[in-house]
């Protein structure tokens, strides 16, 4: 993988293909191959730039406490060092945050933004709690508690799941401490959106668990304009479950 230093931190991505720039974002805690599958059906269209965020795969973070915004400031730096002004933003989860915090920082870079199996809604009380009793968590006890208990709640799908599990398993303690402790302190960005002036297209599993299509739904209530493509018996994961009908949404806000 290609690497830079931006922020105190080495940020580690792949680049490839040609076209009109997309940056796939990945989600909580995975790194930029939960992609592959979709990458393999956009660059021939697309030049894609694939990052892995601060701590998790091949870059590095932090000690000290950082935000949604700051790991947009990460991307930002990389498509500084690209030379690459303008740019459609494609987020998984936890990436669709971070593709949030980058389109409400610099609304003049983004072409488009696609959410998938994302949401623009800051968490609840209870669920803050939660962030920061798992992170406290896998601080005593590492990361494979994270992964055992996530994994069935991803997908139904064995193969999805073989994948993702060792994948978690791969992250250091501190990105997914880091991360959990950022996506707990993020704000609810629906009115931000409902005003964005470019494109977005919202990609959701029905079979989602972990964040309901409901959310999906309900920003295209508030902004109209979206495209919402909701697959059917996908859960969590649709850039693994359904690759071929992920890749065709997000084709739909990229010209």
């Amino acid at each position: 993988m290609n690497k830079i230093q931006v922020n105190n931190v080495s940020l580690a991505y792949e680049k490839f293909g040609s076209g009109a720039p997309l940056m796939l974002i990945h989600g909580f805690p995975f790194d930029h191959t939960i992609w592959n599958d979709v990458t393999a059906l956009l660059k021939d269209k697309f030049t894609l730039i694939l990052p892995d965020l601060r701590g998790f795969g091949q870059s590095t973070t932090v000690e000290s406490p950082y935000t949604m915004s700051d790991m947009a400031d990460d991307l930002a730096g990389l498509l500084d060092h690209l030379g690459i002004e303008k740019i459609a933003l494609a987020g998984h989860s936890m990436g669709g945050y971070v593709a949030l915090a980058f389109a409400k920082k610099y609304p003049r870079r983004v072409n488009g933004l696609a959410l998938v199996a994302s949401q623009t809604a800051a968490d609840s009380s209870e669920v803050k709690d939660r962030r920061y009793q798992t992170a406290a968590e896998v601080a005593q006890k590492g990361v494979g508690i994270v992964a055992e208990g996530m994994t069935s709640k991803l997908s139904a799908d064995m193969r999805v799941q073989a994948f993702v599990r060792p994948l978690m398993e791969f992250q250091t303690p501190a990105a997914v401490i880091g991360a959990l402790k950022a996506m707990a302190e993020r704000e609810d960005t629906l009115s931000y959106l409902s005003s964005a002036s470019f494109p977005v297209v919202l990609i959701h599993g029905n079979a989602d668990i972990l964040i309901p299509g409901d959310r999906a739904r309900e920003v295209k209530s508030t902004l109209p304009s979206a495209h919402l493509v909701e697959l059917h018996g996908a859960g969590h994961m649709p850039m693994m479950e359904l690759p071929t009908e992920t890749a065709d949404g997000l084709k739909l806000f990229i010209g």
